[in-house]
């Protein structure tokens, strides 16, 4: 009698601890993890970006909960996904370049994936997860990590095949190699149709992937290139975007006066000598990598959909750093500004009562690890993140825990930090430990980032404060 009333429970979903997500009395839920590369929250349409086309990564935010105030812990490619692959913040992985590979410092670490490849999930990975050289590595395995996975594919596509016959635009022709187009500005409207181009594959190979492991627990990661540089897309997605429609940041003369010179160094000066025609060439071609990248996610989630997978599927969309499109004067990555530390973070899991909000609180990418592992009830090792899961059932939750985010200014031979904490209205900044420079925003404000309070007087209680929680929370992540 008492076993078949704790069944009928279970059916009834009564056993849910107080009606939110459902870990053990539920079957096992699937996993897919779509990363994106280089993507600004500005070119998205659910982020209220005015000329973005992203109808897909739209409509899963408008079925999930869409993260306003997500932050990176460094927004470089190879540290940034170390460090949400494990969960860990870059001072604990020890990665602060695209070079070293985590696991020479952190050997026996174990991985998001690893956590459900231990649980008996049938684990893989297509495209770019971990970190690539691009475009030089693309169709190679690049810095991946092996352990993690159970199948891996590694496509390529005629924008390889482009970039080998010289057909892309750069600003800089005189770079050997990749180089020309993976760290500077460059593009290139390409022949053919989307399937042919490496993203376009990617999602081709998902979906098979998704089709043979319907019947089986999976974590399926999906890694799209674009809109890494160079801006490669079909030409019909740059006919969405004629140039003479985007409006070129306006950048106040005494900018780089009111922050420390730090703020800018990841400024170039050919990036600085572009024409305005060439700003709007550029802005141009990288929405239009974007609306490619979306219609290749919406391929994947179509899938899921025909699927009927979507129903016990956990699906996380986001970015490994945000981008700059020359805000500030600035372009790519690598700054403490918003622009490039926040990210575009979407989670769906059809369980949770918070879907279809958007959630004000600020969170990491670390909390990735911790957040999945709880979602489908799993035991995970201990990270230097914090499980969502209370945000997904109530986006408007209490929640005390800050973002950090670090990079490194100066040589190899004289390299120093800076760190960078941000709250829901507040970044403070330091560059060398204050050495060289610190900086307080107030975004409710000041959005645009166009004053620094660091010096007054009237924040000096909350320049205290903030120094004291970026204290707590260096000291936390060593």
């Amino acid at each position: 009698m008492r076993r078949s009333c704790l069944l009928w429970l279970m059916a009834s979903g009564l056993l849910l601890g107080g009606g939110g997500i459902a870990t053990a009395a539920d079957e096992k839920m699937n996993v897919l993890l779509i990363v994106s590369d280089d993507l600004t929250n500005n070119a998205l349409g659910c982020y209220g970006s005015r000329l973005g086309r992203t109808p897909h990564i739209d409509r899963l935010a408008s079925r999930g909960v869409r993260f306003d105030r997500a932050y990176c812990q460094f927004p470089l490619c190879n540290p940034s996904r170390a460090s949400f692959m494990t969960g860990l913040r870059p001072d604990h992985t020890r990665v602060h370049d695209n070079a070293v590979h985590f696991r020479k410092n952190i050997p026996d670490v174990q991985t998001l994936p690893q956590t459900f490849r231990k649980a008996g999930y049938f684990v893989a990975r297509v495209g770019k997860i971990y970190h690539y050289g691009v475009p030089g590595q693309i169709g190679t395995d690049g810095l991946d990590d092996p352990p993690s996975w159970e199948k891996v594919i590694n496509p390529r596509g005629r924008d390889k095949d482009d970039e080998d016959n010289n057909l892309i635009f750069t600003l800089n022709p005189k770079l050997k190699g990749s180089a020309r187009y993976g760290g500077i500005l460059s593009w290139h409207a390409s022949d053919g149709s989307d399937e042919e181009q490496t993203d376009g594959k990617i999602a081709t190979e998902i979906i098979r992937l998704l089709e043979a492991n319907k019947d089986h627990p999976f974590f399926l990661a999906c890694g799209f290139f674009r809109p890494h540089t160079p801006y490669v897309a079909p030409k019909k997605y740059f006919t969405l975007f004629p140039p003479d429609k985007f409006t070129l940041p306006v950048i106040p003369p005494d900018l780089r006066m009111v922050h420390p010179a730090p703020a800018f160094a990841s400024a170039q000066k050919i990036q600085d000598a572009m024409t305005d025609a060439q700003r709007r060439e550029a802005l141009q071609a990288y929405f239009a990598a974007t609306t490619f990248m979306d219609a290749q996610a919406g391929r994947v989630l179509e899938a899921l959909e025909r699927l009927q997978l979507h129903k016990k599927t956990i699906v996380v969309f986001l970015s490994d750093h945000g981008y700059h499109l020359g805000e500030h004067g600035l372009w790519q990555k690598m700054s403490l500004f918003e622009n490039s530390a926040r990210v575009p973070l979407i989670i769906y899991d059809p369980r949770a009562k918070g879907n279809g909000q958007a959630c004000p609180r600020t969170v990491e990418l670390t909390d990735l690890h911790a957040t999945l592992a709880d979602l489908a009830g799993l035991p995970a090792p201990k990270t230097d993140g914090r499980s969502l899961r209370p945000l997904l059932d109530n986006p408007a939750a209490a929640w005390d825990r800050p973002a950090l985010t670090q990079v490194t200014r100066g040589t190899k031979d004289q390299q120093f930090y800076g760190y960078s904490i941000r709250t829901e209205r507040y970044r403070y900044t330091e560059w060398d430990r204050g050495q060289r420079g610190m900086q307080l925003l107030d975004y409710e404000k000041d959005p645009a980032e166009s004053k620094n309070f660091a010096k007054d007087p009237a924040y000096a209680d909350i320049l205290r404060q903030m120094q004291q929680l970026l204290r707590q929370q260096q000291e936390a992540s060593r």
